[in-house]
């Protein structure tokens, strides 16, 4: 059994990425609970670990609810089988879609010069 001094822990910022679908997912199942998403994976884990299901027979309910409307058609069998696709133009951030327009337009301008000095 668990005594009150080890439940005082010191948490970390942690930079992990993972599909985009399972996390919205995952958020959307955090808020309804009232915790953030590291309380919710912490718990997840944690769980995971004793070998314990993490997830009341109501919670898996509405995962698989949550999962119809973020549409993850994932399971466990995709689990360490994932390849990530380069990121396409609409999920570039504004600045990187700046960027990007901004080369497509200077090297437009370049090829009109170009063009024009053969004439």
């Amino acid at each position: 059994m668990i005594n009150e001094s080890q439940l005082l822990i010191e948490r970390v910022q942690t930079g992990v990425r993972m599909e985009k679908r399972l996390l919205k997912v995952l958020k959307a199942l955090a808020e309804y609970h009232d915790l953030s998403l590291g309380d919710l994976l912490e718990g997840i884990v944690l769980h995971a670990f004793d070998g314990k299901t993490p997830f009341s027979t109501a919670n898996l309910k509405r995962i698989q609810d949550l999962k119809k409307f973020y549409r993850l058609d994932l399971d466990s069998s995709a689990s360490h089988r994932l390849k990530e696709i380069k990121r396409r133009s609409e999920n570039k951030t504004a600045a990187e879609q700046k960027t990007s327009e901004k080369k497509t337009t200077q090297k437009k301008t370049a090829e009109k010069k170009t063009s024009e000095k053969k004439k």
